[in-house]
């Protein structure tokens, strides 16, 4: 006799994904679209703070080169990580897709 299948359990996401003020306990109780919205609104926000940090160094506002660089990294990585997610999902989508009933 086969086991019955079992409901998807709660995955722990990496922080950059992590929707905000979200808890270890908690973090599984949000549908897919409030996660996907929180990862995108992080990654946007990364993003904005490395425009505005490369504004501030090149207008001379005193930020410093190091942390404009550190800023653009932060927001590079932020997107990568995002886009592989994304192209995760999409992937296993596809194959859930093609199985057959």
């Amino acid at each position: 006799m086969t086991a019955p299948i079992l409901p998807v359990s709660s995955i722990s996401l990496p922080d950059p994904l992590r929707p905000a003020g979200a808890s270890g306990a908690a973090e599984g109780r949000g549908t897919f679209r409030d996660v996907l919205s929180s990862a995108i609104q992080t990654v946007e926000g990364a993003g904005n703070n490395a425009s505005a940090s490369v504004e501030r160094f090149l207008s001379g506002e005193g930020e410093e080169l190091h942390t404009t660089v550190i800023a653009t990294q932060k927001a590079e990585l932020s997107f990568e990580l995002f886009m592989q997610t994304r192209n995760k999902v999409v992937s296993a989508y596809q194959e859930i897709m093609r199985m057959q009933m």
